[in-house]
């Protein structure tokens, strides 16, 4: 998945094509740091997920950017 659609799932622009596919969009946008870039409710949202238990933190080896 590369970050548009990843952001486009998110957002809700794009459906995806079940809750997997959208778990993994999120997952993408914690993995390349994008969730903490765009606007602030991607961050809280991505925060929630992390907290119960549906997306896992960015291992910061691969990534420099992750908050």
């Amino acid at each position: 998945m590369d970050n548009y659609m990843a952001t486009m799932i998110a957002e809700g622009v794009d459906a995806p094509k079940d809750e997997a596919e959208y778990i993994a969009a999120w997952q993408h946008l914690i993995d390349t740091g994008l969730a903490w870039r765009l606007q602030g409710w991607f961050g809280r949202t991505a925060q929630d997920m992390i907290a119960n238990g549906l997306c896992s933190p960015a291992n910061d080896t691969d990534n420099e950017d992750a908050e």
